[in-house]
């Protein structure tokens, strides 16, 4: 449990609040909200969540078993013995498969090798993405919480004047669907990196 898995227990009551204070009466015309829901289209209490199940230490679990089995691909292309010793049609096929079965392993670019290779640096990438994901929501969620608007959603009787209830819960919505719609965007770059990871096109 990291901070982000404390700090959602106990925002639990406020974005609950939030997002039925936004189901019921909507948001002030022209918030900063609106355009950060169309982002995200989720309620803040569901955005939340879906960033806190983000689990970067299981994706990053799988990185070392793949970059062994890259290094194991490479190696058996490289062990691949040479038809030194004889020739003929035989030697040649062989040879030709040889070939084939070393550019499968390692040489070509769209070799097992490249492809486990590409998949762990993706993985690398993926888990920092998580892991900054997870601590940007959690420093938004520590300013929420302890923001003038969480005390007047979360405090019965609680008021402050020019700042009424739906306008709060608006406010606290756009810092928190800001904070991950940004992110997510971020991870849009990723997409550039599973293009090693296509099946290759006949040519």
């Amino acid at each position: 449990m990291d901070q982000l898995d404390r700090l959602l227990t106990v925002a639990e009551p406020l974005l609950s609040r939030v997002d039925q204070v936004l189901s019921a009466a909507g948001a002030p015309e022209g918030h900063q909200v609106w355009p950060e829901l169309r982002r995200v289209r989720l309620l803040p209490g569901d955005a939340a969540r879906s960033v806190g199940a983000l689990r970067p230490a299981a994706v990053a679990e799988a990185v070392p078993e793949l970059r062994a089995q890259a290094r194991a691909c490479a190696d058996t292309a490289d062990a691949l013995p040479l038809a030194t010793s004889w020739t003929g049609d035989a030697a040649d096929a062989y040879e030709a498969l040889r070939r084939r079965t070393a550019e499968q392993l390692n040489a070509g670019p769209n070799s097992l090798s490249r492809r486990m290779t590409a998949t762990a640096d993706l993985a690398d990438t993926l888990t920092d993405w998580m892991t900054h994901s997870r601590n940007a929501l959690a420093s938004a969620l520590a300013e929420a919480l302890t923001s003038a608007e969480s005390l007047i959603l979360t405090t019965p009787g609680a008021t402050f004047p020019g700042l009424p209830e739906t306008r709060a819960a608006a406010d606290i919505a756009a810092l928190l669907l800001r904070t991950i719609a940004d992110r997510y965007d971020l991870a849009e770059d990723l997409l550039a990196e599973i293009g090693p990871l296509r099946s290759p096109q006949p040519v």
